[in-house]
């Protein structure tokens, strides 16, 4: 019984260090992730490089692989069968892309409403013409 018990507690152990040495993997690689985002910020405040577009793409795409990294290590997807991981992703896309769906027809309402209010008439500006002499 209790060279049972012995083998159990070394099997834990090695296994210990395993998860031990996974999330410390996981860390560094998501620590260095953030620090890459830092420093496109410092860059672009200090030299105004990036557009726009391209740094908010750059740091949506950091931040994806930052969430593939906890979802496949803290929530132990990667070590599952394919049809759970798809089953799990699938209806996730679907959720993103309504969210997306939603806030540009959200957009365009708003504009839409604020362009033909009633009760508050669209007035022009228009100019004065110069008074010749």
């Amino acid at each position: 019984m209790s060279a049972h018990t012995e083998e159990t507690l070394s099997e834990q152990h090695g296994h210990s260090d395993s998860s031990t040495k996974t999330i410390w993997k996981t860390f560094w690689i998501l620590l260095g992730i953030t620090c890459l985002e830092l420093v496109i910020a410092f860059i672009h405040l200090r030299f105004n490089f990036p557009s726009v577009i391209i740094r908010n793409s750059v740091y949506l795409g950091l931040t994806l692989l930052k969430a593939f990294f906890i979802v496949a290590e803290f929530m132990h997807l990667k070590h599952e069968v394919k049809n759970l991981i798809l089953s799990i992703l699938v209806p996730l896309l679907f959720f993103v892309w309504f969210i997306i769906a939603f806030l540009a027809d959200g957009v365009s309402w708003k504009n839409l409403r604020k362009d033909l209010a009633p009760g508050h008439p669209q007035t022009e500006q228009v100019a004065t013409p110069a008074q010749h002499e």
